[in-house]
């Protein structure tokens, strides 16, 4: 009973990370401003509150129309990308799967990739379309392996798996393709595949803000069922689950979660592996812990990143996908050794 009650704790100690995390995020940059300015600059906008902004014109412009928006942005796709590669890896039961699973990388990636070439012949400003075209990409790619698994034969996760992989290859030899025929666009392509913030806005925010929302709400509520389907199917359907059933409902929001982190902020690996496997060795393997302490974990996770990216060679910046594979790729060794000392 102790441990139980010790268990939730953690989503506090979660929220106050998130918290610190965001604080660092808006905090750093050229502009000088410093936490507590940015706390009463902050509260100051809140409804009811007495206060007025420490900030001159210019440092309130940089607060609210650049450095926080990034940072509600970074932790919207951070705790996305996070709590979806939990979810994938309680579904499928696999410490290896990721956001990425079931082709709506590919999807993504070829839909901007599609955008970014011609759309210069149709459109005024293509990059403006970029999000709504990996989104939609997104959707096709993982639609596409969901009507694979199924002609193939079932819902079973290698069905479902190996489906994704074959959509993925396939929307990436179209990528390259277009890649190959529009080569002096390559370097906007390749500067949105390899994943940022740095475009990133209110405008985004509310973009993917609904679609955030709705698989957020159906991924907090799946704990239990990923629960019962870690026991077997067999024995979640003796318990009353349709295997079959809640196993397409959460990787649909999953899916959903990944299409509109990627969206906004392009192709960032390993963020679904690493987090999720951290939030598990500290908290247990409890689903209904693990899925919200992935989401926060993994929002303070990618603003620090986010963070890193944009002051360590400053006034240049690293592309995050860089910076989560240089995090991400060691961990990724780590987790293959660790699998296989089990026999697994």
């Amino acid at each position: 009973m102790r441990k139980k009650q010790a268990a939730w704790l953690w989503p506090p100690l979660g929220l106050a990370l998130l918290a610190v995390c965001g604080l660092v995020g808006v905090a750093a940059g050229a502009a000088d401003i410093g936490p507590a300015d940015i706390a009463a600059a902050l509260l100051g906008h809140l409804p009811f509150v007495p206060l007025s902004s420490p900030l001159s014109g210019l440092q309130e412009a940089v607060l609210v129309e650049l450095r926080l928006p990034r940072v509600v942005l970074g932790a919207l796709v951070g705790g996305l990308l996070a709590s979806s590669g939990a979810a994938y890896q309680g579904v499928f039961r696999n410490p290896l799967a990721d956001p990425y699973l079931l082709g709506a990388a590919g999807g993504a990636g070829l839909g901007a990739t599609l955008v970014l070439a011609f759309g210069t012949q149709v459109l005024d400003s293509p990059q403006a379309v970029v999000p709504v075209a990996a989104f939609a990409g997104a959707l096709v790619g993982v639609g596409a392996a969901y009507g694979l698994g199924t002609v193939a034969g079932g819902s079973g996760t290698t069905t479902l798996v190996l489906a994704g992989v074959a959509v993925s290859s396939f929307l990436s030899a179209a990528q390259n393709l277009v890649q190959m025929l529009r080569t002096e666009e390559l370097r906007r392509i390749y500067a949105w595949m390899m994943g940022g913030l740095g475009n990133g806005g209110w405008d985004d925010v509310a973009m993917i803000a609904p679609y955030a929302a709705l698989s957020v709400v159906v991924l907090m509520g799946c704990g239990y069922l990923l629960d019962l389907l870690a026991l077997g199917d067999e024995k979640a359907l003796s318990l009353g689950l349709n295997a079959t059933g809640a196993r397409l409902l959460v990787i649909s929001a999953a899916s959903l979660a990944t299409a509109a982190a990627v969206s906004v902020s392009g192709l960032i690996g390993f963020v679904g592996i690493v987090v999720p496997h951290i939030v598990r060795r500290l908290v247990g393997t409890g689903y209904r812990m693990i899925l919200p302490m992935s989401l926060l974990s993994g929002a303070a996770f990618l603003v620090l990143v986010d963070v890193a990216a944009r002051t360590v060679i400053s006034p240049a910046e690293l592309p995050l996908g860089v910076v989560t594979a240089f995090v991400g790729a060691p961990f990724f060794v780590f987790i293959l050794r660790t699998t296989r000392s089990r026999g697994t």
